[in-house]
């Protein structure tokens, strides 16, 4: 059971945003979650944004850093990977 966090490469509103999951479950995600005191609207179906001063936090709590590649590897193979939302143009 591992919490991984990519880098921040996301830029919205003016901060640089990341991604926390975990390679096991969600239930295990949404206690870390707790831990470092995210906000529910934080989570975004199988990951928490989380902006780039919390990132430090996340790793000294114990997260794992990895690519983005490897980040959602580890979603698909734990199978808690949802789809991407798709926005519409109009």
């Amino acid at each position: 059971m591992t919490i991984l966090v990519d880098s921040a490469l996301w830029r919205w509103r003016d901060r640089w945003w990341c991604h926390l999951v975990s390679d096991t479950s969600l239930d295990e995600l949404h206690k870390f979650a707790d831990h470092l005191g995210l906000p529910d609207r934080a989570f975004g179906g199988d990951h928490y944004d989380i902006p780039q001063e919390i990132r430090a936090q996340a790793i000294a709590a114990g997260a794992r850093e990895v690519t983005c590649k490897e980040l959602v590897t580890a979603l698909y193979r734990a199978g808690i990977r949802t789809p991407p939302r798709i926005t519409s143009p109009n």
